[in-house]
């Protein structure tokens, strides 16, 4: 008999006519490599705009108010033996953990993030208060999986989140070395770092270039002609030859805990450029330079990646990178 799992997310999907839409990779991944080993069931918020994957299960409740999501969960109750998985902590799953713990449900809850980070981010000293009210109840009771170590406080499994399969380790395209290329791939969030990363850009006197690959409908494209915008792709080997592209990814997040995007660059040969926020943060990986988050800083270590990119690809291939068959299979034997 098929162990059934419910995955409550405050993810918004779009639906039509029977098919469900999604903006992030994650919640794209997680359901449908899980439908493998478990009958899934998923609760989410409802989103008024069709996403980039879509995903490939017809068990999906999106929700238009959190009196419909907390219904919702309501409804998955006829079955005892279901267990729940909340992915991270927001006002939404906070909700939908206190009825699961009234009526005695196994809940799991998946970390993907430092949430104080992010919470400090948006609303400062108070946003941290109130995530840390929420952390501390939904951590209570439930067993904690998490993509780093440090943003739990009690006992977890450790899961490490990937996009990768054989497409992006094969075949790797030698770069045009002609001028610093960079690439940045991810959402235009305050705490993602995009915004001051254009604004180094604009001091930088160089030749240099960057492209922004994501849902660009919140920044100015006026702002540089040294940046160029790129719609998101969601067919793999497409995005592969984006990352071919260019010779170096920046990765320039107030916080993150396992960001795929570096995996994903590394598996494509390419050096990735972080910020002192994210120095201890990420896991040691060969090809991951630390500059600080100034014009100065960052135009340093672009040329000194540029002056030793034969060698920096060397190391780069010693890295042992997670995949993601490996990552859904941990995944599975924890919800078991």
């Amino acid at each position: 008999m098929t162990n059934k799992l419910a995955i409550i997310s405050n993810e918004s999907i779009f639906h039509n006519n029977g098919i469900f839409f999604c903006d992030n990779i994650d919640f794209k991944s997680i359901p449908d490599g899980l439908s493998n080993g478990f009958d899934v069931s998923v609760i989410s918020r409802k989103s008024k705009k069709k996403g980039f994957h879509q995903i490939n299960l017809k068990k999906i409740k999106p929700a238009s108010n959190i009196f419909t999501y907390l219904f919702n969960i309501f409804r998955t109750f006829e079955n005892q033996k279901k267990n729940y998985l909340l992915i991270s902590i927001t006002p939404y799953t906070f909700f939908a953990y206190l009825i699961l713990f009234i009526f005695r449900r196994k809940i799991f809850v998946y970390l993907r993030s430092n949430g104080y980070e992010e919470y400090g981010a948006i609303l400062g000293f108070f946003g941290k208060c109130i995530y840390h009210i929420m952390y501390t109840v939904v951590t209570f009771k439930s067993e904690i999986i998490t993509c780093q170590k440090n943003l739990v406080k009690k006992k977890s499994e450790l899961v490490f989140p990937s996009e990768l399969d054989d497409n992006w380790i094969k075949n790797t395209v030698k770069p045009k070395l002609n001028k610093p290329k960079l690439l940045y791939v991810g959402r235009a969030r305050v705490e993602k770092g995009i915004f001051s990363l254009i604004n180094i850009f604009d001091e930088i006197k160089k030749d240099f270039e960057l492209s922004i690959l994501g849902k660009n409908d919140r920044f100015n494209k006026k702002t540089n002609s040294k940046i160029s915008f790129l719609n998101y792709e969601t067919d793999v080997l497409n995005l592969i030859k984006i990352y071919d592209n260019h010779n170096i990814s920046i990765l320039p997040s107030i916080t993150e805990a396992h960001p795929k995007v570096v995996d994903e660059s590394l598996a494509r040969e390419r050096p990735v450029i972080i910020f002192e926020e994210l120095n201890k943060k990420i896991q040691d990986r060969n090809g991951i330079f630390v500059s600080k988050r100034d014009a100065e800083s960052l135009c340093q270590t672009v040329d000194f990646i540029m002056n030793n990119y034969s060698n920096i690809q060397e190391s780069i291939k010693k890295n042992k990178l997670p995949t993601k068959k490996e990552f859904i299979s941990r995944l599975t034997k924890i919800l078991v």
